[in-house]
């Protein structure tokens, strides 16, 4: 994942935010095409200030959605300029493993990138760069991206309130110690299984 400076990133958020959905569908689909600043913040923000299951859904849809088509954008940019790109922008050893989760794992891995960290628009860089079947691309892609919005979307829709009330004192210490608790033994095997698919290969 890209480390940006949190001004920035608070920036664009605040921007973005400003501009409602019209903004959520820039920040949403130009981070799955190009730059590198995460929607996943002003999705959380504005599934919580929302007052209906209808706002929080459209929420979710159009996040999912813009990401897509931003994803397409980038598949197109691969078609063109992918080389280029990931020489530029991206390391060689993220790129390696990048082509073996396509070449491995195929739709699935488009999959597993849109709803994780992995850098998903360096992966559509590639599959367009390899002329990957689009139809799989985008199923993949739409599945992905709504689990990766629309998990936090329900949880969040449904014990926000409670959530943030519960991050105060002594328990909300207790909360955040389990949260991280929880964090790391999913991302720990996670960042283990990434680093060690150039090692599957040899």
């Amino acid at each position: 994942m890209e480390i940006l400076p949190e001004g920035l990133v608070d920036s664009a958020i605040e921007w973005a935010d400003g501009l409602g959905y019209l903004g959520l569908a820039i920040l949403t689909s130009t981070e799955a095409a190009l730059q590198p600043i995460p929607p996943d913040p002003l999705v959380w923000n504005m599934i919580l200030e929302a007052d209906s299951g209808i706002v929080v859904a459209t929420v979710v849809l159009i996040a999912t959605l813009s990401s897509v088509l931003g994803a397409l954008a980038g598949y197109a940019i691969g078609m063109y300029g992918g080389g280029w790109l990931l020489e530029k922008f991206v390391s060689q050893s993220t790129i390696a493993r990048l082509n073996v989760l396509v070449d491995r794992y195929g739709s699935a891995g488009i999959f597993i990138a849109a709803v994780s960290p992995i850098p998903y628009k360096a992966l559509a860089w590639i599959a367009g760069a390899g002329r990957m079947d689009l139809r799989l691309f985008v199923a993949a892609g739409i599945v992905g991206r709504g689990l990766r919005f629309g998990i936090p979307g329900a949880l969040l829709s449904i014990y926000g309130e409670s959530m943030k009330s519960s991050m105060t004192g002594v328990e909300g210490a207790i909360t955040f110690s389990i949260v991280s608790i929880i964090g790391l033994i999913i991302v720990i095997p996670a960042a283990r299984w990434w680093k060690g698919l150039l090692d599957e290969e040899e």
